[in-house]
C-alpha cells in the first residue's frame, strides 16, 4: 500500500496563478443523473511565464474549452473514474494494482487532472500597479469582500511583500472557459428518493466535504480550501416534482451501467414512481437552496423559465464572500420554508437592528412540526455570536434537512445541510441537548471553519476548537453553569481516558483524512483545552471575559484584512492570547497543543499542627505503571492505519506545569483559596492555616442539623453555620432513619473528626487542568465536600470516589440522602443513584437495592405501594433520575456475579405495568432503558431448565414461565412498534439488542432471522443498520450466506449514509475477529472440567498459545496475522469485497475504504487471469453464384481435438525420450465436405510451429519468476510469423510476456508490452487482457515484410448446399484447443496453446480471414476463443 503523504510534508500548493472570480452554470436532470454544466474562471497570473492551468476536474468529459476567446494549444484530462477498474479479471489479492491506479487521487493533496496550455498567441500583460484595476484585485485578495471603496487609495502594491498570492495584482487577468457534460454522477450529488418503492420526497444535494475531491466533481476548480474566491452559481432543473419524471428521454445519452445507487430503470419504471405520487406531490415545487443570496427577482419568474423547455428553470446565487470551493453547495427538492427569525424575541430585534440576521429552515413535506421544536434555539444563538463574536459574515443563513446524509451536518457557506436524523417531535426530550449543540456548532462554523480557514493543518486544531468553544458557551447560557460545568467534567474525564497513545493536537491536523475517529478525539480534547485556558486568562485578572475577548478580536482582525486570507495559524492565535492576556503562555501551548497525553496527580496531604500549616506532596505519576495498551474493535482500523504509515504517539511527558488553585475548607467553614505553580514532577508545599480557634464540635453541628430539617425557613444568629448542611439534610428524622435503614458515623469516627482542622481540600477548584487527581482524603472528608460544596463538579468528584470504594451502609445512606435531595443537579443525583448498586450486597443485607426501591417507590409510585403511577415526564429532572434508577437496579449482583430474581422480577414489573396514558410526552426512551436493563439481568443467569429441581432458584417464582414472560414482554414491545413506530423506531432497536445480549450470553439461542427481517430495502435505515450491527456483533460473520448479504448491502445500496456506516461496522467486526474480541456465543451446557487433582499442567504448546494470544490482542501486526489466518481464505469474503470494490454505486472515496481493508486481509499477488468462452461451430450455407454463407451455431465445442501436426522437438528431447508410438491415419475426408485452408503462399513465412504450454493464467511478480512461470511465457512469436503484430510493435521497455489464441487458431503473443498499455485498451465485459488490433478492412496484414501475403480467394470445389465446421481455418484444428480446461463458471482459461501450418497440398478452398473475436470471443478480440466468421 502507497503510504499516505503528510499534509505538512508537501511542498506548498502555488499553481502560478490565483482565481479571483469563478461563475458556474449548472444544467441538472434528476432522473438520470447527470449534467450538464459550464464554468467561467476568472485567473490572475502570478507571472508572465505561466503557461499552463491546472485544475482539479473529475468524472466529467470535456465539450469545450476557451482562453480569452482563442482556442487552448493543448488540453489534457486525466479521469480518475476511468483508472478506479481493472481492464481484466481479477479478484482481492490484485487490490494493490488497483490501488495504484487511485492513489494519486486520494492523497492528501490530489494532482489537478485537468492541464490547459496556454495559446502562444496569449500575451499574459502587466498591469500599472497605480492603476485601479490593479489596486482592486490587490485588494481583493486582501481583504475579501469587507472591503470599502474608500480602502483603495490605503493600499501601495510597490511596498508589498512579493509573495506568490500578493502577485495577483501585477498582471491582467484571463478568463478560461469550459464547457462540460456529466454522464454519470457517481460523487459530489447524492440523489435520495428516486428508487422504485421508496417513500422519500426526491431530493438532491451535494455531498461537502473538507477532503478535497468532492467540488471538483461538479464543476472544474481548485479544490482546496486555501483558493478563495467570490462565486456565481446558476442551477437549472425541473419546476415541479412532476416535470421530474415526466423527461421523455435523458439529457446527456448515459453509457452502460448505474452510478450513484440508481438502479437501471426502464420508461415504465418511472411512469410508475411517479403514478405512486398524489395530484398533490405531483405539483410541488422544487426549489434550489444554495450557498449565497438568490439574485433572480421573485416577482418575474418568466425570466428564469428555460425558453426552451418550459417545465425547467433556472435559480442563481451570488456568493459576494471569498470562500473556497469545499464550502460551495446547494439542495434541490420540494422544500418547505419557515421564517426562523420569527422565533427571535422582540428586544433582540430592537436592540440588533441592522445586524440582526435573517434565519431560513427548509424540510421535506410533513416534517415543518419538527422543524420548528428543533430549530427554535438558532434564533437566540446567532443573536448571542452577533453580540460577543462580531457580525455574522454572510448577508443570510439558512439551515436544510435531508435524507441520506453520511454526516449529521454538511458545512457550506451561508447554508447548513443537515440530516433528517436531527429533526425531533416536541413530545421527545432525549435529542434536546446534543441535537441543539450539533446545529449552534454548524451555526459557529459559519465564523470560524468557513469565514476563517486554518493555514496549515497543523493549525485545524485552533479551527475545530474555537468553533466548539464558543458554541459551549452559548449551550451554558441556555442549560445553566451547572449543566455546563457538570459536562466539561464528564468529558474531561473522557479524555484523560482516551489520551494514551495519540498524537499531539498539532500533529493530528495532517492526519484527519487517515480514519474518521481522530477528528472525534480533536473535537474532544481541543475545546477542552481552550477551557482551562479561558480559566486560566480569568484567574490571570486582565479581564472577566477570557478567551472570549480574543475570539471576538481574532473575528475582528479577519474581518478588517489583519488575518491575511482569513488564515488562522497557531503563532497568531498564541499572540493574541498573550496580547490580551498579558501572560506568557509558551508552555502552555507547548504541553498542551504540541505535547500528548494528560497528567494524572497523586496528592498526599497532612496538618502539621507546629507549624499550623498543611503539608502537602504532589507527584506526576503519568509515567508510572505504564502497560501496553489492548486493542480494542472500535478502533483497530485506525491502528492499523497508523500503523502502516508509520505515525507514532507522542512522547509522555514528564512534567506538566503551569498555576492551581488549592482550596481549603478550614475549620469554621471559610474557604481560603492558595494558587501554586506545578514545576516538578515531585513537588512539596505548605500551606498556611488561618483558623485561630478550634473546630466546631460534632454534636454542636447535629443540633443545627436537627433544627435545618425542623424548620428550614427558620434562620437564628447561627445561621451562617447551619448553611454547612444545606445539601443533604433529608431523611434525618427518626421515623425516616428506621424505615430507611439509615446509618450514621460511629463514636471512633465522630472522635476523629472531632480533631480535625479542617473540613476537606479541594485541588484544581478552578478546574485549570485536564488530569486525573487523586487526593488522599479520609472518607469523611469527602461527605463533607459533597454535602456542603456548592460546585457540582466537587459534587461529582465526591460522588467518583464513593463509587470506587466498597460497598458500606454508611455509604449508601449518604448516596441515597443525595439521590432524594432534589436541590442537587440531576447529574449528581442520577451519579449517585449508579454508585448505590455497589452497597446491594448479602453482606450489607441488599442495603443499596433497598434504597432503590425506596426512592422509586418514594418519587414515582402510589403512596405505600410498589405500583408506578402514570408517567409524568414534565419534570426533566425528575425524568432523567426515573430513567437512571433501573439501570442501577440492574447492576446489582450477588457473590456469584448473578442478578438476584428479586431484580429481574422488579425491572419486569416496572416495564410491564408502565402506563403512558396521561403523559405528554414520549416514554419510547424510558421503555427503552428497561427493556435494556431486564436483558441484561437476564444475561446473568442461565435459563432455568424444565423438570430440572436441582436448578438454582432465588424464590418459588424463578421458574421457566417467568423467563418466558421476560422474553414475551420484550417481543411485546417490538411488536408495538411495528404498528406504532416510535421516535427513530427506538424501541425495535432496543429489542434487537436485548435479543443479541441474551443469545451473547447463551441464555436463547441465535436466530439470524431475527434481524434479517430488518435488513430488507423499506426498512429504515437507523434499524437496518441496527440489524447489520447485532448480526455482526454475534459474530455471524462467519455464516456465508450473511456475510454476503452484508457486503452485498454494503456494494449496492443506494444510500450514502448506509454504505458509510456499514463500512463502520465491517471495520468493527474485522477489529474484533483480529483481536480475539469475537468469540462463540455461551452455551448452557458446558462440558465440566477435567479433575487433575488441582494440578495444572502448562505445556510449551499453551504457552505459545498464550504469547500468540496477547500479541494478537497488543501489537498491531499480531493482530493483522490473526485476521489473515482467520478469514484469508474464506472465498465468500473475497468474492464479496471483491464485488463491492467494483460496484459502480460506491463512491470513489468508499472504494480506497474497501481496497485498505483488503490491505489487512490479503497479501497482494501481481497477476491476472485471463477468462474465455468455449469455441462455437460455425455453419457454412450455399447461397448460389458461388457465394457461401456462414454463421455462429449454438452448439459448443467443450472437447478439443488431437493434433494433426505434431509440434517439432529439440535434438536433446528426442535423444531422452522414446518415439511415441504410430496414430493410425485420420479417416479421409468425403468429397462433399468443403475444406477451409489457408494459401499455402500466403503462409510459407510461418512454417515453424511453437510448442504447447500447459499454463492456464499467467503470473508475475516483483521478485524472479518461477520456472513454471518462464515456462509459460516462452517463446516468443515474432511479427513475420503473426503478420497483425507489426501494426502493434512493442517498445523496448518490456514485462513478462502474456500468450493467447486469435480468432483463426494460430498463437498470437505481445511480448513486450508497455506498462500503462493495457489501461488506455477498452475493457470487454469478459475483463481479458488485450485486445489486437484490427487490421483494415479488405486488407490482410503481409505475413512477413520481405515478401507480402497474397490475397486469399474463395474457390468452391463442392456442391454441397451446408456444412459445419469450427471457427478459424482447417489447418490447425486439431491442436487449436490442446491446453484448455474447463472452469466451473463455464469459462475455458487457456495457455497460450500452439499454431502449425499445413504446407502440404493444395487447397481446394482459400478464404479471407477477418483477424479479431466476434461476440463468441472471450475478452478482448475473442482471444482463445471461436473468433470472428470469415468474410
Amino acid at each position: 500500500m502507497a503510504p499516505m503523504v503528510p499534509l505538512e510534508a508537501l511542498p506548498p500548493a502555488d499553481l502560478g496563478f490565483s482565481v479571483l472570480h469563478q461563475k458556474v452554470d449548472l444544467d441538472i436532470d434528476l432522473i438520470s443523473r447527470s449534467l450538464r454544466g459550464s464554468t467561467e474562471l476568472t485567473i490572475s497570473p502570478h507571472s508572465p511565464d505561466l503557461r499552463t492551468i491546472c485544475l482539479n476536474a473529475r468524472q466529467m468529459e470535456l465539450k469545450g474549452v476557451i482562453i480569452n476567446g482563442k482556442a487552448p494549444a493543448g488540453v489534457k484530462l486525466q479521469s480518475v473514474y476511468d483508472r478506479a477498474s481493472l481492464p481484466w479479471r481479477a479478484g482481492v489479492h490484485q487490490y494493490h494494482m488497483l490501488q495504484d491506479r487511485i492513489e494519486k487521487a486520494m492523497r492528501a493533496r490530489p494532482e489537478e487532472e485537468l492541464v490547459v496550455t496556454l495559446p502562444r498567441s496569449l500575451k499574459i500583460e502587466e498591469l500599472d500597479p497605480s492603476s485601479e484595476q490593479a489596486q482592486s484585485i490587490l485588494l481583493s485578495k486582501s481583504l475579501g469582500s469587507n472591503r470599502r471603496e474608500s480602502d483603495i487609495i490605503a493600499v501601495d502594491p510597490l511596498q508589498a511583500p512579493k509573495s506568490a498570492l500578493e502577485q495577483a495584482g501585477r498582471f491582467a487577468p484571463i478568463t478560461l472557459y469550459v464547457q462540460y457534460d456529466i454522464a454519470r454522477l457517481r460523487d459530489g450529488i447524492q440523489f435520495a428518493g428516486f428508487e422504485e418503492g421508496d417513500s422519500q420526497y426526491p431530493h438532491a444535494y451535494t455531498t461537502n466535504s473538507t477532503l478535497p475531491g468532492a467540488a471538483c466533481c461538479l464543476f472544474p476548480c481548485v479544490d482546496n480550501v486555501s483558493s478563495r474566491c467570490t462565486w456565481e452559481i446558476s442551477i437549472k432543473c425541473p419546476k415541479t416534482l412532476g416535470d421530474a419524471f415526466s423527461r421523455s428521454k435523458p439529457m446527456i445519452s448515459k453509457p452502460k451501467g448505474h452510478v450513484n445507487g440508481a438502479r437501471p430503470k426502464n420508461r415504465g419504471v418511472f411512469d410508475d414512481h411517479l403514478d405512486s405520487f398524489s395530484v398533490e406531490e405531483k405539483a410541488l415545487d422544487l426549489s434550489v437552496i444554495c450557498s449565497g443570496d438568490m439574485t433572480d427577482e421573485v416577482g418575474y419568474p418568466d425570466k428564469i423559465i428555460d425558453p426552451n423547455d418550459p417545465s425547467r428553470r433556472a435559480t442563481s446565487y451570488l456568493v459576494s464572500k471569498e470562500v473556497s470551493a469545499q464550502h460551495i453547495g446547494f439542495c434541490i427538492g420540494p422544500f418547505e420554508q419557515i421564517d426562523l427569525a420569527t422565533f427571535r424575541e422582540s428586544t433582540e430585534d430592537d436592540r440588533l437592528g441592522q445586524n440582526a440576521v435573517p434565519l431560513l429552515g427548509y424540510c421535506l413535506p410533513g416534517r415543518m412540526a419538527d422543524l420548528q421544536n428543533t430549530c427554535f434555539p438558532l434564533a437566540k444563538a446567532v443573536d448571542f455570536f452577533t453580540m460577543n463574536y462580531g457580525s455574522y459574515p454572510f448577508s443570510n443563513y439558512k439551515v436544510c434537512f435531508v435524507d441520506d446524509t453520511a454526516e449529521e451536518v454538511l458545512h457550506t457557506a451561508a447554508l447548513s445541510i443537515c440530516s433528517n436524523r436531527l429533526l425531533f417531535p416536541e413530545d421527545v426530550l432525549e435529542p434536546i441537548d446534543p441535537v441543539t449543540r450539533t446545529l449552534v456548532h454548524a451555526l459557529a462554523s459559519q465564523w470560524i471553519g468557513i469565514d476563517i480557514i486554518a493555514k496549515d493543518p497543523v493549525d485545524i486544531w485552533a479551527i475545530v476548537g474555537i468553533s466548539y468553544f464558543i458554541t459551549d458557551t452559548f449551550m451554558r447560557k441556555l442549560s445553566g453553569k451547572n449543566q455546563y460545568r457538570f459536562n466539561q467534567k464528564k468529558l474531561t474525564d473522557r479524555v484523560v481516558e482516551l489520551d494514551i497513545d495519540r498524537p499531539s493536537l498539532g500533529e493530528m491536523g495532517p492526519l484527519l483524512a487517515l480514519d474518521p475517529s481522530e477528528m472525534d478525539f480533536m473535537s474532544l480534547k481541543a475545546p477542552l483545552v481552550l477551557f482551562i485556558l479561558d480559566q486560566r486568562l480569568i484567574k490571570a485578572g486582565s479581564s472577566t471575559h477570557g478567551l472570549m475577548r480574543v475570539i471576538s478580536r481574532i473575528f475582528l482582525n479577519a474581518k478588517v484584512g489583519d488575518l491575511a486570507n482569513s488564515a488562522l495559524d497557531t503563532p497568531y492565535f498564541v499572540r493574541q492570547c498573550e496580547k490580551l492576556g498579558h501572560t506568557k503562555l509558551d508552555q502552555f501551548f507547548a504541553q498542551w497543543v504540541d505535547g500528548a497525553g494528560c497528567p494524572k496527580f497523586r496528592v498526599g496531604q497532612r496538618f502539621n499542627k507546629k507549624k499550623l500549616v498543611v503539608e502537602m506532596t504532589i507527584t506526576q505519576v503519568q509515567n508510572e505503571n505504564l502497560k501496553d495498551r489492548d486493542l480494542e474493535s472500535s478502533t483497530f482500523i485506525r491502528d492499523v492505519k497508523e500503523d502502516q504509515n508509520e505515525i507514532y504517539a507522542g512522547g509522555i511527558q514528564n512534567t506538566f506545569t503551569g498555576p492551581m488553585t488549592i482550596r481549603i475548607h478550614e475549620a469554621d467553614g471559610t474557604p481560603y483559596e492558595h494558587i501554586i505553580e506545578i514545576k516538578e514532577p515531585m513537588q512539596k508545599v505548605e500551606i498556611p492555616y488561618n483558623t485561630k480557634y478550634k473546630r466546631l464540635k460534632r454534636s454542636r453541628r447535629h443540633k443545627e442539623q436537627s433544627t435545618v430539617s425542623g424548620t428550614a425557613d427558620l434562620i437564628g444568629e447561627d445561621s451562617g453555620d447551619s448553611l454547612l448542611y444545606s445539601l443533604g439534610d433529608v431523611l434525618r428524622s427518626e421515623e425516616e432513619i428506621k424505615r430507611w435503614h439509615l446509618a450514621e458515623w460511629t463514636q471512633e469516627d465522630e472522635d476523629r473528626m472531632s480533631h480535625e482542622s479542617y473540613e476537606w481540600i479541594r485541588m484544581d477548584a478552578d478546574f485549570e487542568w485536564i488530569c486525573k487527581m487523586s487526593l488522599t482524603m479520609p472518607g469523611y472528608m469527602w461527605v463533607s465536600q459533597l454535602q456542603q460544596d456548592r460546585d457540582v463538579v466537587a459534587q461529582l468528584e465526591s460522588i467518583q470516589y464513593l463509587e470506587i470504594q466498597k460497598g458500606h451502609p454508611l455509604i449508601s445512606t449518604f448516596l441515597i440522602r443525595t439521590l432524594m435531595d432534589q436541590r442537587y443537579f440531576h447529574g449528581v443525583r442520577t451519579s449517585a443513584a449508579l454508585a448505590l448498586s455497589n452497597s446491594a450486597r448479602d453482606e450489607f443485607n441488599w442495603i443499596g437495592m433497598l434504597h432503590l426501591e425506596k426512592a422509586h417507590q418514594e418519587l414515582f409510585c402510589y403512596p405505600d405501594s410498589s405500583m408506578t403511577r402514570p408517567n409524568d415526564f414534565f419534570d426533566r429532572a425528575a425524568y432523567n433520575v426515573q430513567k437512571t434508577i433501573p439501570q442501577a437496579v440492574a447492576k446489582v449482583r450477588d457473590a456469584s456475579g448473578r442478578a438476584t430474581f428479586r431484580v429481574r422480577h422488579w425491572l419486569f414489573d416496572k416495564l410491564r405495568y408502565n402506563d403512558n396514558s396521561s403523559n405528554e410526552f414520549s416514554d419510547a426512551h424510558y421503555i427503552s432503558g428497561l427493556m435494556v436493563a431486564l436483558a441484561t439481568a437476564m444475561a446473568t443467569k442461565p435459563p432455568p431448565i424444565a423438570n430440572d429441581d436441582d436448578d438454582f432458584m432465588d424464590d418459588g417464582g424463578d421458574d421457566l414461565q417467568f423467563h418466558h414472560a421476560c422474553l414475551e414482554e420484550i417481543d411485546r414491545h417490538r411488536r408495538i412498534d411495528e404498528w406504532i413506530p416510535s421516535y427513530q423506531n427506538i424501541i425495535s432497536q432496543t429489542a434487537l439488542k436485548c435479543k443479541q445480549i441474551l443469545a451473547q450470553a447463551g441464555v436463547i439461542k441465535i436466530n439470524a432471522i431475527d434481524y434479517l427481517q430488518y435488513t430488507a430495502d423499506g426498512t429504515s435505515d437507523i434499524l437496518r443498520l441496527h440489524a447489520f450491527s447485532n448480526l455482526m456483533e454475534l459474530g455471524l460473520a462467519h455464516h456465508p450466506a450473511v456475510l454476503r448479504w452484508f457486503l452485498t448491502v454494503l456494494g449496492s445500496d443506494p444510500s450514502f449514509y448506509v454504505r458509510s456506516h456499514m463500512l463502520r461496522i465491517l471495520g468493527t467486526t474485522l477489529g474484533a475477529i483480529a483481536v480475539g474480541e469475537a468469540s462463540q456465543p455461551a452455551t448452557t451446557n458446558s462440558a465440566p472440567l477435567e479433575d487433575n487433582g488441582g494440578l495444572i499442567v502448562e505445556t510449551e504448546a499453551s504457552t505459545e498459545v498464550r504469547k500468540a494470544d496477547l500479541a494478537r490482542k497488543q501489537t498491531v501486526s499480531g493482530a493483522v496475522a490473526a485476521l489473515r489466518e482467520e478469514l484469508g481464505s474464506n472465498t465468500t469474503l473475497q468474492e464479496g469485497l471483491w464485488n463491492a470494490i467494483t460496484s459502480p454505486t460506491i463512491s470513489l472515496h468508499q472504494m480506497w475504504q474497501l481496497l485498505d481493508i483488503c490491505d489487512k486481509l490479503y497479501i497482494p499477488q501481481t497477476s491476472m487471469v485471463l477468462a474465455i468462452k468455449f469455441p462455437r461451430y460455425w455453419k457454412c450455407t450455399k447461397v448460389g453464384k458461388g457465394k457461401v454463407l456462414f454463421s455462429r451455431t449454438d452448439r459448443i465445442r467443450m472437447k478439443p481435438r488431437p493434433p494433426s501436426i505434431r509440434p517439432p522437438q529439440t535434438q536433446q528431447q528426442q535423444q531422452q525420450q522414446q518415439p511415441p508410438p504410430q496414430r493410425p491415419a485420420p479417416p479421409p475426408h468425403k468429397p462433399s465436405i468443403i475444406k477451409l485452408k489457408i494459401n499455402p503462399s500466403a503462409s510459407q513465412s510461418a512454417t515453424t510451429p511453437t510448442p504447447k504450454t500447459a499454463t492456464t493464467s499467467t503470473t508475475t511478480t516483483s521478485s524472479t519468476p518461477s520456472t513454471a512461470t518462464a515456462a509459460a511465457v516462452t517463446p516468443t512469436p515474432t511479427s513475420s510469423n503473426y503478420p497483425f503484430l507489426q501494426h502493434h510493435k512493442p517498445p523496448a521497455t518490456t514485462t513478462p510476456v502474456i500468450k493467447r489464441e486469435n480468432s483463426t487458431n494460430s498463437t498470437s503473443s505481445l511480448s513486450s508490452i508497455p506498462s500503462g498499455t493495457a489501461a488506455n485498451m477498452a475493457a470487454p465485459p469478459q475483463r481479458t487482457l488485450l485486445k489486437p488490433p484490427k487490421p483494415p478492412p479488405q486488407q490482410q496484414p503481409p505475413a512477413s515484410a520481405a515478401k507480402p501475403a497474397q490475397p486469399a480467394t474463395l474457390q468452391r470445389t463442392a456442391s454441397s448446399s451446408s456444412v459445419e465446421g469450427r471457427d478459424g481455418g482447417s489447418n490447425n484444428r486439431k491442436n487449436s484447443d490442446s491446453g484448455s480446461k474447463k472452469n466451473n463458471d463455464g469459462l475455458v482459461r487457456r495457455d497460450s496453446g500452439s499454431s502449425g501450418t499445413n504446407p502440404g497440398g493444395k487447397p481446394k478452398l482459400t478464404i479471407k480471414f477477418k483477424l479479431g473475436g466476434g461476440s463468441g470471443g472471450g475478452g478482448a478480440g475473442g482471444a482463445g476463443g471461436a473468433g470472428s466468421p470469415p468474410s
